[in-house]
């Protein structure tokens, strides 16, 4: 189970600044509510060219509320320059801390900032920062090579679990996994590694795969999906297709085809076997 620190409670449950400033200096946009998270940053700057005000819009979690939150705290008063030295390491550590798993969030703050400066000093005519274009490694959250590349480098990152907590890449169907292996490899100087055969699982009757199966949701998916008032339960077993039942938060969220594949599947592979499907019970 994630902890979260008081900061990331108090902007949870508090946050400053929501809402959106008509004809804004800045404007950054990140992310699709369809893909998850999504982050609308505006802001105005004063005569001297320090940010006057900043507003925030989100369709996220706690985590991605919080940053985005703080973030603007941290903006206001501040030159132009002085926000473009702004990290996603600074965000987090505004916060506290939060969890390996929620620091895209922060991520996604830091490149809203960027989207939002971009716009500015191009007069409104760009309206990404240079590393949300380019070729798309993850169809699935729509994340390019350079905001992969960008990722690693400015957080020191060496695994695909470790590229997927910050930028959400290769979360969900996981066809991205070697392509951004070699982003990894090649960034840190490193030969790619030789693909690792996925060993057979060992044969499991019905029942044991009915009872491993609960065993996993309880132990391991529960804890997770609570973190946002959600959780699950096994409905019925069809050969290697689990039907699950999610309750909860997490019923009719929108985001439940991604929770299927990125936490219940993916727990499953790891604990009992990669040849295990996650559907929703009718």
């Amino acid at each position: 189970m994630w902890e979260y620190t008081e900061k990331v409670r108090d902007h949870y449950l508090h946050p400053r600044n929501v809402g959106e400033i008509e004809h804004p200096d800045g404007f950054g946009e990140i992310g699709n509510i369809i893909c998850g998270d999504a982050l609308r940053l505006t802001f105005k700057l004063d005569a001297t060219g320090r940010v006057s005000d900043i507003k925030f819009k989100t369709f996220g979690c706690g985590s991605a509320i919080a940053s985005a939150s703080v973030l603007t705290e941290m903006c206001k008063g501040k030159t132009l320059e002085e926000i473009k030295k702004i990290s996603n390491k600074d965000i987090a550590d505004a916060l506290g801390g939060l969890p390996r798993e929620k620091m895209h969030c922060s991520v996604m703050g830091q490149e809203a900032l960027e989207a939002a400066i971009t716009f500015y000093e191009s007069d409104g005519k760009i309206a990404q920062p240079a590393q949300k274009q380019g070729r798309v490694i993850c169809t699935c959250f729509n994340i390019t090579e350079s905001e992969i590349e960008h990722a690693v480098i400015e957080n020191g990152l060496t695994t695909i679990d470790d590229v997927t907590n910050f930028t959400k890449a290769g979360g969900g169907c996981g066809g991205c996994h070697g392509e951004i292996q070699k982003i990894i490899d090649r960034v840190n100087g490193k030969t790619p590694s030789p693909a690792i055969p996925v060993s057979k699982a060992k044969h499991l009757t019905t029942l044991q795969k009915i009872d491993r199966i609960r065993e996993v949701l309880a132990r391991d998916v529960g804890p997770i999906l609570a973190q946002d008032g959600g959780s699950c339960e096994l409905v019925d077993l069809e050969g290697n297709t689990a039907y699950v039942k999610l309750q909860g938060q997490c019923s009719g969220c929108a985001f439940s085809n991604m929770t299927l594949v990125s936490v219940i599947e993916k727990k499953l592979h790891e604990k009992i076997s990669d040849q295990l499907i996650v559907k929703l019970a009718e």
